[in-house]
Protein backbone atom coordinates (compact mmCIF):
# COMPACT_ATOMS: atom_id res chain seq x y z
CA UNK A 1 0.00 0.00 0.00
CA UNK A 2 1.37 3.42 -0.94
CA UNK A 3 1.67 6.10 1.69
CA UNK A 4 0.08 8.70 -0.58
CA UNK A 5 -3.14 8.41 -2.57
CA UNK A 6 -3.42 11.87 -4.13
CA UNK A 7 -7.17 11.70 -3.42
CA UNK A 8 -6.95 14.64 -1.02
CA UNK A 9 -5.08 16.99 -3.32
CA UNK A 10 -8.19 19.06 -3.94
CA UNK A 11 -9.07 19.66 -0.29
CA UNK A 12 -11.33 16.69 0.41
CA UNK A 13 -10.87 13.55 2.45
CA UNK A 14 -12.81 10.32 2.88
CA UNK A 15 -14.64 9.27 5.97
CA UNK A 16 -14.69 5.60 6.84
CA UNK A 17 -16.96 3.87 4.28
CA UNK A 18 -15.94 6.38 1.61
CA UNK A 19 -18.09 9.51 2.00
CA UNK A 20 -16.06 12.56 0.82
CA UNK A 21 -16.03 15.74 2.89
CA UNK A 22 -13.96 18.95 2.90
CA UNK A 23 -10.73 18.76 4.89
CA UNK A 24 -11.66 21.93 6.73
CA UNK A 25 -14.93 20.49 8.07
CA UNK A 26 -15.49 20.52 11.81
CA UNK A 27 -15.65 16.71 11.75
CA UNK A 28 -12.12 16.46 10.31
CA UNK A 29 -10.95 19.13 12.75
CA UNK A 30 -12.35 17.06 15.64
CA UNK A 31 -10.66 13.80 14.77
CA UNK A 32 -7.51 15.62 13.64
CA UNK A 33 -7.24 17.26 17.05
CA UNK A 34 -7.71 13.87 18.70
CA UNK A 35 -4.82 12.60 16.57
CA UNK A 36 -2.73 15.55 17.73
CA UNK A 37 -3.47 14.73 21.39
CA UNK A 38 -2.62 11.10 20.73
CA UNK A 39 0.74 12.08 19.25
CA UNK A 40 1.54 14.24 22.28
CA UNK A 41 0.65 11.32 24.56
CA UNK A 42 3.10 9.24 22.52
CA UNK A 43 5.82 11.81 23.20
CA UNK A 44 4.98 11.70 26.90
CA UNK A 45 5.27 7.91 26.79
CA UNK A 46 8.70 8.20 25.21
CA UNK A 47 9.83 10.40 28.11
CA UNK A 48 8.29 8.01 30.65
CA UNK A 49 10.23 5.08 29.19
CA UNK A 50 13.45 6.95 29.98
CA UNK A 51 12.41 7.92 33.52
CA UNK A 52 14.32 6.64 36.55
CA UNK A 53 11.19 6.28 38.69
CA UNK A 54 8.16 3.95 38.59
CA UNK A 55 6.16 4.51 35.40
CA UNK A 56 5.00 1.06 34.28
CA UNK A 57 1.40 1.66 35.37
CA UNK A 58 1.28 5.03 33.60
CA UNK A 59 2.81 3.57 30.46
CA UNK A 60 0.21 0.80 30.40
CA UNK A 61 -2.65 3.26 30.98
CA UNK A 62 -1.45 5.69 28.33
CA UNK A 63 -1.07 2.91 25.79
CA UNK A 64 -4.69 1.85 26.42
CA UNK A 65 -5.74 5.48 26.03
CA UNK A 66 -3.84 5.84 22.76
CA UNK A 67 -5.72 2.86 21.33
CA UNK A 68 -9.02 4.25 22.59
CA UNK A 69 -8.27 7.58 20.94
CA UNK A 70 -8.06 5.70 17.66
CA UNK A 71 -11.55 4.38 18.37
CA UNK A 72 -12.71 7.90 19.20
CA UNK A 73 -11.36 9.09 15.87
CA UNK A 74 -13.03 6.15 14.17
CA UNK A 75 -16.37 7.15 15.70
CA UNK A 76 -15.94 10.71 14.43
CA UNK A 77 -14.72 9.59 11.00
CA UNK A 78 -17.87 7.51 10.48
CA UNK A 79 -20.91 9.19 8.98
CA UNK A 80 -24.09 9.27 11.05
CA UNK A 81 -25.93 6.74 8.86
CA UNK A 82 -23.04 4.24 9.00
CA UNK A 83 -22.66 4.73 12.75
CA UNK A 84 -26.35 3.90 13.22
CA UNK A 85 -25.88 0.82 11.06
CA UNK A 86 -22.63 -0.43 12.65
CA UNK A 87 -22.62 1.07 16.16
CA UNK A 88 -20.00 3.05 18.03
CA UNK A 89 -16.60 1.99 19.32
CA UNK A 90 -16.30 4.18 22.42
CA UNK A 91 -18.58 3.08 25.26
CA UNK A 92 -19.34 4.21 28.81
CA UNK A 93 -17.13 1.51 30.35
CA UNK A 94 -14.08 3.25 28.95
CA UNK A 95 -15.08 6.48 30.68
CA UNK A 96 -15.54 4.59 33.94
CA UNK A 97 -12.08 3.03 33.58
CA UNK A 98 -10.60 6.51 33.17
CA UNK A 99 -12.33 7.50 36.41
CA UNK A 100 -10.71 4.57 38.24
CA UNK A 101 -7.30 5.57 36.86
CA UNK A 102 -7.90 9.16 38.03
CA UNK A 103 -8.95 8.07 41.51
CA UNK A 104 -5.84 5.91 41.95
CA UNK A 105 -3.46 8.62 40.74
CA UNK A 106 -5.16 11.33 42.78
CA UNK A 107 -4.84 9.21 45.94
CA UNK A 108 -1.04 9.18 45.69
CA UNK A 109 -0.43 12.94 45.40
CA UNK A 110 -0.95 15.69 47.97
CA UNK A 111 -4.37 17.37 47.72
CA UNK A 112 -4.56 20.52 45.64
CA UNK A 113 -4.93 23.72 47.61
CA UNK A 114 -4.24 26.14 44.74
CA UNK A 115 -4.00 26.15 40.98
CA UNK A 116 -0.71 24.87 39.61
CA UNK A 117 1.30 25.82 36.56
CA UNK A 118 1.74 23.11 33.92
CA UNK A 119 5.30 21.85 33.72
CA UNK A 120 7.86 20.00 35.79
CA UNK A 121 9.39 16.77 34.55
CA UNK A 122 9.55 16.52 30.74
CA UNK A 123 6.98 13.71 30.76
CA UNK A 124 4.63 15.70 33.00
CA UNK A 125 4.96 18.84 30.88
CA UNK A 126 4.25 16.81 27.74
CA UNK A 127 1.19 15.16 29.28
CA UNK A 128 -0.03 18.61 30.39
CA UNK A 129 0.28 19.68 26.74
CA UNK A 130 -1.73 16.61 25.69
CA UNK A 131 -4.35 17.71 28.24
CA UNK A 132 -4.73 21.12 26.62
CA UNK A 133 -4.98 19.56 23.16
CA UNK A 134 -7.61 17.18 24.54
CA UNK A 135 -9.60 20.14 25.83
CA UNK A 136 -9.49 21.66 22.34
CA UNK A 137 -10.64 18.34 20.87
CA UNK A 138 -13.51 18.33 23.37
CA UNK A 139 -14.57 21.85 22.37
CA UNK A 140 -14.48 20.84 18.71
CA UNK A 141 -16.49 17.67 19.40
CA UNK A 142 -19.09 19.74 21.27
CA UNK A 143 -19.37 22.07 18.28
CA UNK A 144 -19.69 19.10 15.93
CA UNK A 145 -22.35 17.57 18.18
CA UNK A 146 -24.41 20.76 17.81
CA UNK A 147 -24.40 20.30 14.01
CA UNK A 148 -24.54 16.54 13.60
CA UNK A 149 -25.33 13.43 15.60
CA UNK A 150 -22.18 11.97 17.19
CA UNK A 151 -21.47 9.30 19.75
CA UNK A 152 -22.36 10.97 23.10
CA UNK A 153 -19.57 9.04 24.78
CA UNK A 154 -17.00 10.98 22.73
CA UNK A 155 -17.61 14.18 24.71
CA UNK A 156 -17.70 12.31 28.03
CA UNK A 157 -14.49 10.46 27.20
CA UNK A 158 -12.62 13.62 26.18
CA UNK A 159 -13.81 15.47 29.29
CA UNK A 160 -12.65 12.65 31.55
CA UNK A 161 -9.42 12.17 29.58
CA UNK A 162 -8.33 15.74 30.24
CA UNK A 163 -8.92 15.10 33.96
CA UNK A 164 -6.89 11.90 33.72
CA UNK A 165 -4.02 13.68 31.97
CA UNK A 166 -3.98 16.32 34.71
CA UNK A 167 -3.86 13.60 37.39
CA UNK A 168 -1.16 11.72 35.48
CA UNK A 169 0.97 14.87 35.17
CA UNK A 170 0.73 15.46 38.89
CA UNK A 171 1.64 11.84 39.64
CA UNK A 172 4.64 12.02 37.31
CA UNK A 173 5.95 15.14 39.03
CA UNK A 174 5.32 13.62 42.47
CA UNK A 175 7.12 10.40 41.59
CA UNK A 176 10.00 12.33 40.02
CA UNK A 177 10.32 14.51 43.13
CA UNK A 178 9.53 17.66 41.15
CA UNK A 179 7.68 20.30 43.13
CA UNK A 180 4.62 21.81 41.46
CA UNK A 181 4.56 25.58 41.02
CA UNK A 182 1.44 26.98 42.64
CA UNK A 183 -0.38 30.08 41.43
CA UNK A 184 -1.22 32.76 43.96
CA UNK A 185 -4.58 34.50 43.62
Amino acid sequence: MKLYTKSGDKGETSLIYGQRIPKNSIRVDAYGTIDEANSMIGLGLAYLKQASFKTTDLQEQLLVIQRELFDLGRDLATSEDKAKENGYYVVSGQVERLESFIDALDAEVPPLTRFILPGGHLAAATIHTARTITRRAERTAVALGKEEQINPEVQRYLNRLSDYLFAASRAINYRAGVEETEVEF
